[in-house]
């Protein structure tokens, strides 16, 4: 029987040592795990995401890894001081200011990664407890 525990995301990176360099030096994330094969980031609460090398490319057009935060406004004027650029959006449906989306109550931003990798930061996800038979 199929019964999920914990989702991981994992990113391409077509150049390592710049990815390595953007996540300690923009996020201040350091590996907790490394090899030939990429790097793992372990986060709270049991969560993380890899970084492999790759020729391929990500489309940079939707969100491939989200981080929850407690405080968006907070974190993206601390990465922002890092050097890190947010997107910004004016469409339908959705409108940054100063690179910060309010979605119905939740505020969402998003960023690329040194290697166009689509990054949401975001307040956390309510976790709904599933329903009972």
């Amino acid at each position: 029987m199929f019964k999920p525990l914990r989702t991981a995301a994992t990113l391409p990176a077509q150049d390592m040592e710049r990815a390595k360099a953007f996540y300690r030096d923009k996020l201040g994330l350091t590996p907790n795990q490394e090899d030939a094969g990429g790097v793992i980031y372990a986060l709270a609460g049991g969560t993380g995401f890899g970084v492999f090398p790759s020729s391929g490319k990500p489309s940079g057009t939707h969100t491939q890894l989200a981080i929850e935060v407690e405080d968006v406004a907070e974190a993206v004027k601390d990465l922002q001081a890092k050097g890190v650029k947010f997107e910004e959006y004016d469409t339908p449906g959705l409108k940054t200011v100063n690179g910060i989306a309010d979605l119905g109550g939740t505020k969402v931003a998003w960023f690329k990664d040194s290697e166009g990798n689509m990054i949401a930061v975001g307040l956390p996800v309510a976790v709904i407890a599933p329903a009972r038979a």
